[in-house]
């Protein structure tokens, strides 16, 4: 994690500094108005493509293995764990339903089982016992 940090602060340090020296370019007229706008534009994407790449890797990374011993001892079923998987990526019921395939019926029940057996009163509480107890990535 600090080094994700201290690499980000360098590349955004490298950034700046690009970016005074481009000013200065600018200012100076040795560079074309079009050309220092494609320069800053192409900087903020690669490193704004960088910087998403390294977030969302951070989380689901190939270095999650699943808690089984927290799925037995709270009597997760397999549906139930599909459950919670569609809805730790945000779906809501009917969408849940018709990802797997069942009634929104269905769901709710499977629903109103994960919430009793992670002790959760809310959909986002759910999600964060699972993701605390290394349930779901």
């Amino acid at each position: 994690m600090i080094r994700t940090v201290v690499t980000a602060g360098l590349v955004l340090a490298l950034g700046a500094f690009l970016l005074a020296w481009l000013e200065m370019q600018r200012a100076t007229r040795l560079l074309a108005p079009d050309a220092y706008v494609a320069v800053v534009a192409a900087l903020f994407a690669i490193g704004g493509i960088w910087l998403g790449w390294k977030v969302a890797t951070r989380r689901h990374g190939p270095d999650f293995v699943r808690n089984e011993a927290a799925v037995r001892s709270l009597g997760l079923t397999g549906q139930e764990m599909r459950v919670l998987a569609e809805l730790a990526s945000g779906r809501a019921n009917k969408e849940i339903a018709r990802v797997l395939g069942l009634s929104p019926n269905t769901i709710k029940t499977h629903l109103a089982h994960l919430f009793g057996k992670l002790e959760a009163g809310t959909r986002t509480e759910a999600v964060g016992r699972a993701r605390d107890l290394g349930i779901i990535p």
